[in-house]
């Protein structure tokens, strides 16, 4: 009996994943599998990079940007193949994030609540990071209508901005419940919704009074 317990729970932690991609593609969120961290060993990522930069947090393949899509079908098979696969959000299309150190997080969320302000959903990114979704920016037909920010970040350079960090274009985040390593994961501080997603712009002062003072 415990082993059929036991084998129960690691079936819904498996199916769970594929849940919460389904849900995603409801709200109309491409999503797509992303590394996760391997059962056993001393790997930190599922990916074959020795020494992975970015373990259990990037796409499984280098084509996420194209393939990424909300079709049922398309999903319900990658999960079946990869049922521990984390799951990668692109944005840029739907929303775009806005990614703070926690510490700045908690101080916008209380002023957020303080002054009553518009906010959407927010995740926390393995109690490291505070993920806060907002209204894209799009991607304008005219590019000289493009606003250049240097907050903006593709995956690969989020290193180098160890501040707030706007992902837009080209870029993605890493989605609840995602397993990262050292048994951290991905949560929802305030769940997704079908509500409108706030201004960007209206978030962009509070984050960065935020992170000013931490």
């Amino acid at each position: 009996m415990l082993a059929v317990s036991g084998n129960k729970r690691q079936r819904a932690a498996r199916d769970r994943m594929a849940a919460a991609a389904r849900e995603y593609a409801g709200l109309g969120w491409p999503c797509f599998p992303g590394a996760h961290p391997p059962v056993g060993g001393d790997r930190a990522c599922s990916c074959d990079r020795i020494g992975c930069p970015d373990p259990a947090a990037h796409p499984v393949s280098a084509a996420w940007a194209h393939q990424a899509g909300v079709d049922a079908d398309v999903i319900e098979r990658w999960w079946s193949e990869r049922p521990r696969a984390n799951i990668i959000l692109p944005t840029g299309r739907v929303f775009d994030v806005f990614d703070v150190p926690a510490a700045a997080g908690t101080i916008a969320l209380d002023r957020i609540e303080r002054e009553d302000l518009p906010v959407g959903p927010v995740a926390s990114f393995g109690g490291d990071r505070h993920l806060f979704f907002v209204a894209t920016r799009g991607a304008p037909a005219d590019e000289a209508e493009w606003w250049s920010c240097h907050l903006d970040c593709s995956p690969e350079d989020v290193a180098e901005t160890p501040g707030m960090r706007w992902h837009c274009r080209d870029s993605y985040v890493v989605a609840p419940p995602s397993v990262l390593p050292n048994g951290r994961e991905a949560a929802w501080l305030r769940p997704p919704s079908r509500d409108p997603l706030p201004d960007p712009l209206r978030l962009l002062g509070v984050l960065s009074d935020a992170c000013e003072g931490v």
